[in-house]
């Protein structure tokens, strides 16, 4: 093995373009961008999008669907994790402030309770809502809901 001999492994690199070196590297003149115009020239940017003055992709299609200003969201607690809550704290009230505190909303949530999993303790409800499944099992164990504002 010689200095002269060196080479890199087969595979390992790769064929670079070399842009604007000469006349005799294949790409000299215009270094591949071709006879005038905008993207021949130097600082050339074009914006985000742009299609050369034809209509864009993002105002070609149209927009679908219908948003609903008034829409009200509510934060969903269902029955399964106020059953391990009161399991796990022995609480019997369940106001906005201990969901809070539990980590089950947030101070600015309204929250709605909703009927998946089963409740198996009286439990007394101060609520901005509730389903009609989960208000059907609440006072089946005896338990009461408030609807706040």
């Amino acid at each position: 093995m010689n200095l002269h001999s060196l080479k890199p492994a087969e595979g390992s690199t790769k064929k670079v373009k070399r842009i604007g070196r000469g006349e005799g590297s294949g790409h000299g003149g215009t270094a591949t961008k071709g006879h005038k115009g905008a993207k021949s020239r130097s600082g050339y940017k074009s914006k985000i999008g742009f299609e050369g003055g034809q209509m864009p992709i993002q105002r070609r299609v149209p927009k679908f669907g219908f948003k609903n200003i008034n829409r009200v969201e509510y934060k969903g607690i269902n029955l399964d994790a106020i059953q391990a809550l009161v399991d796990n704290k022995k609480i019997t009230e369940i106001t906005l402030d201990v969901l809070v505190e539990n980590g089950l909303a947030n101070k600015k949530d309204l929250v709605k309770i909703l009927n998946r999993g089963e409740l198996k303790s009286k439990v007394t409800f101060k609520v901005h809502g509730c389903s009609k499944t989960a208000q059907a099992a609440i006072e089946a164990q005896g338990g009461t809901i408030e609807i706040i504002k």
